[in-house]
């Protein structure tokens, strides 16, 4: 994918956030990305690969934002990151002038997805890699379902501390939710956690309930491991009760 993006955009610069993402973990990947991608400067183009469905009719994109660009399939992998930033415009990449020659159907992300990026580098108007789309493949995990009674997100990501990150964002609350104790509900367990500004707010070994660095919600203990104690697993819903 670097040497395609390099012979179309010789001044191209590369920035790998991971190659660490589980195979196949779209939700996982989206997380990183979505993570990551805020720090980034203005018009970065973000080229992110995690695709089962290649060779399929699954869609390849171009999203358009407010700040940035992203370029990937369609399965998920760039909705949370591109709406966090807010999108402008999608497109769905169809010209063929503007890919590898000769286009596999096992590796997109060298022959579709490298060279709409260094095109778009060159300055080739997004308008000239395939139609606007108006709907994204919005899998479960990237949308947080809301009532008055309650939020009901799903986990992205379990870090290495054990913090167990979410899907839910602080605009999906009704209320401020800073300094409220609120309960939240598993398939399996119910806890009341206070909603803390940070992990040294809770007593040392306790739950909590806080929101990261990457602004999703977190389930975490302070020095200690929220995902043992709890037993929550990546991809289990979350809900949460009177938000």
């Amino acid at each position: 994918m670097k040497a395609v993006i390099f012979k179309i955009c010789s001044n191209a610069k590369i920035v790998d956030i991971t190659h660490n993402v589980s195979k196949f973990d779209i939700r996982m990947g989206a997380f990183i990305l979505a993570a990551a991608s805020t720090y980034f400067p203005e018009n970065t183009i973000h080229v992110a690969v995690i695709d089962p469905g290649v060779g399929t009719k699954r869609r390849a994109l171009l999203i358009e934002t407010s700040k940035n660009y992203f370029i990937g399939p369609d399965n998920g992998l760039l909705v949370l990151a591109a709406e966090k930033q807010g999108i402008n415009q999608i497109y769905e990449l169809k010209n063929s002038n503007l890919m590898e020659i000769q286009v596999s159907n096992t590796f997109h992300g060298r022959d579709i997805f490298a060279p709409a990026a260094a095109h778009l580098q060159n300055g080739v108007n997004p308008n000239l890699f395939g139609s606007k789309i108006k709907e994204l493949r919005k899998p479960d995990f990237t949308q947080v379902f809301k009532s008055s009674k309650s939020l009901i997100g799903e986990v992205l990501y379990i870090d290495s501390f054990g913090n167990i990150i979410t899907n839910i964002c602080i605009d999906d609350f009704i209320q401020n939710p800073f300094g409220r104790n609120l309960t939240i509900k598993t398939a399996n367990s119910k806890y009341t956690l206070k909603f803390c500004k940070s992990y040294s707010e809770a007593k040392k070994g306790d739950l909590l309930i806080l929101f990261g660095s990457h602004s999703f919600l977190e389930i975490s203990a302070n020095q200690n491991n929220a995902a043992d104690l709890t037993m929550i697993k990546i991809g289990d819903k979350i809900a949460i009760l009177n938000p």
